[in-house]
């Protein structure tokens, strides 16, 4: 059978200033093409349907609208809820929604057996079982321990996070035997994951002190569809453990790479092919930095790049200058007049030494957090997104274990 993995669409996002109405459609439509065109047997969105657990009508629309065309098309949709999305608000439809083929899983069931979903092939017979895992969030599997030290508590995390995920695969194993049939499992998840790096508009996920689920704690399941990081990823070197990010970009630092869907093709031997769709952009979006006259030139090489379709480019400005100017907006808005150019955010770039020696001097080290601090010191070294993450993952155990030592002698005081 075949199935497209997504998530992280994000419907309701409001993005400085700016509606991705227009943009979240052109995308749905796009997809519900693909679905037809590559003969598609379910859709699994793996988290974060909605921006936020209060998204406003025209996002619940576009979301209903899409179950509704699924259910014309004869495809089956799963959703999973993601850290951005409310519990209640994806389960208050959940029973309505079954009946349009539409399987939604807001938050962790109270038995493993409640999250499994059989996936009918083309021929409506079982073609995959899906171990359906949505965010978790830490009340939903562990009860914390008073007196557990911040290393004790992500240890105990860890293992119960693990056990949800072995309890739901082991409950996938039981229904394959009953059915009797060799049946390749999907399994599901959103989280961060160790080594994985996000971009500017993934907000971090902190279940309890845990910040990164390892990566070999995750079930052997023949393919493992997550969500919540917005870049297309293969995690730990494994083919079969996928981000496959989200479908518009929603910062601006996620247009170095494209956005795609996967679909994801399997049979009773397990997983057999991976195919990347890459999603069209509907609406262009571009960075540009360097000086006031560096950036003159790239705005009219977007212009010349738009044509006549009548389209406006949204474009994130980073000038390049030693000298503070007062009206720098004012410049900029200036340099794309009677362009179809939208300058959205205007940032200036200076010396990072500079900016470090200016900090230190208007910033006394008690008005800084240790987190603060280390952020400081970590600007100040050429590291990869990886390194960056590993170190700030160590960081925050260590403050973490700092802050539990010292919590009984503040207590007694």
């Amino acid at each position: 059978m075949k199935i497209i993995h997504t998530s992280d669409w994000h419907l309701g996002q409001g993005f400085i200033g700016k509606s991705r109405e227009a943009e979240h459609k052109a995308f749905l439509n796009w997809l519900l093409v693909q679905i037809e065109e590559q003969r598609i047997d379910a859709v699994i969105v793996a988290g974060d349907i909605f921006d936020t657990g209060t998204p406003p009508s025209y996002a619940r629309k576009l979301y209903n609208e899409f179950i509704v065309a699924m259910h014309k098309v004869g495809c089956q949709l799963v959703v999973l809820g993601g850290n951005h999305d409310s519990v209640s608000t994806l389960q208050e439809t959940e029973s309505l929604l079954s009946c349009l083929g539409t399987r939604v899983i807001g938050g962790v069931a109270e038995s493993p057996e409640e999250q499994l979903v059989l996936l009918n092939n083309s021929k409506n017979e079982p073609g995959a079982i899906l171990c359906g895992i949505p965010f978790i969030r830490a009340k939903d599997v562990m009860n914390s321990t008073a007196g557990q030290s911040g290393r004790d508590k992500q240890r105990a995390l860890i293992k119960a996070m693990e056990e949800h995920f072995q309890s739901v695969f082991d409950a996938a194993l039981k229904r394959r035997e009953s059915l009797g049939l060799n049946l390749p499992i999907i399994s599901t998840g959103h989280l961060t994951t160790l080594a994985s790096s996000r971009t500017e508009s993934v907000r971090d996920i902190y279940v309890g002190t845990l910040e990164s689920f390892p990566s070999d704690k995750l079930p052997d399941a023949d393919y493992i569809a997550l969500g919540h990081l917005h870049k297309p990823l293969t995690v730990g070197g494994k083919e079969h453990i996928r981000y496959c990010g989200s479908p518009i970009p929603l910062s601006f630092d996620e247009l170095d790479h494209d956005k795609e869907v996967l679909v994801v093709e399997l049979d009773e031997t397990g997983l057999v092919a991976i195919n990347p769709l890459t999603v069209p952009r509907s609406q262009p979006m571009h960075r540009v930095s360097g000086s006031l006259s560096c950036i003159e030139k790239q705005f009219s090489n977007i212009t010349e790049g738009l044509g006549s379709e009548g389209s406006v480019a949204w474009v994130e400005v980073e000038v390049s200058t030693h000298d503070y100017l007062t009206d720098l907006q004012q410049k900029v808005t200036e340099l794309c007049e009677g362009k179809p150019i939208e300058v959205i955010k205007v940032k200036r770039k200076r010396n990072s030494t500079r900016l470090v020696e200016e900090s230190y001097v208007k910033q006394a080290l008690s008005e800084l957090s240790p987190h603060d601090v280390f952020q400081k010191r970590v600007e100040q070294e050429s590291l990869t997104d990886e390194e960056v993450n590993k170190l700030t993952a160590s960081f925050k155990e260590v403050v973490s274990e700092v802050q539990s030592s010292l919590t009984p002698q503040v207590e007694g005081q």
